[in-house]
């Protein structure tokens, strides 16, 4: 079982301006795929606490799962805070979300989502609407467990036969 934090990140989600529609969509995906949902939570795009947060997380929970901030505008601090968190970046991972969304809405190719890894935990930055999370989770899902195993220091072999 795949142990997952859902964080939010939002000015007005926070603030209680704006029902979080991501968040929970993620955490209902995330447990149909098989996932514990041990955390969720919504911060306002403020780069300190995103990446107090994200510390805080790190090493209790496999994955954690973020939503928001990954745009354009100068208050979208998701990936900065990210950066700053993760020891080993997985650019796969985003360039996987960014080419598969472009597919449906060339807006995807402006997403500044991150992934990498800190200690045992995976993180991973989604886009803000729930659409966009539908549509990156469906990518990155089949690779998710492997990965989570990996990183947990499974010596199994990769290659497929």
């Amino acid at each position: 079982m795949i142990k997952v934090a859902v964080l939010t990140l939002s000015d007005k989600g926070a603030q209680g301006k704006r029902q979080d529609k991501s968040g929970p969509l993620i955490a209902r995906i995330m447990k149909k795929a098989g996932g514990k949902i041990i955390s969720y939570n919504i911060l306002p795009d403020e780069k300190s606490k995103i990446k107090r947060k994200l510390l805080s997380l790190c090493n209790k929970v496999d994955l954690i799962v973020t939503t928001g901030g990954t745009g354009l505008s100068p208050r979208d601090v998701t990936p900065e805070a990210t950066r700053e968190v993760i020891r080993r970046e997985i650019p796969g991972i985003p360039e996987a979300m960014r080419s598969g969304g472009f597919q449906k809405n060339p807006h995807a190719m402006i997403s500044r989502a991150v992934a990498g890894v800190r200690g045992k935990t995976l993180i991973i930055n989604l886009p803000g609407s729930p659409k966009a999370v539908k549509e990156n989770l469906e990518i990155v899902l089949p690779a998710l467990a492997h990965a989570i195993e990996k990183i947990r220091g499974s010596k199994k072999e990769c290659a497929r036969s």
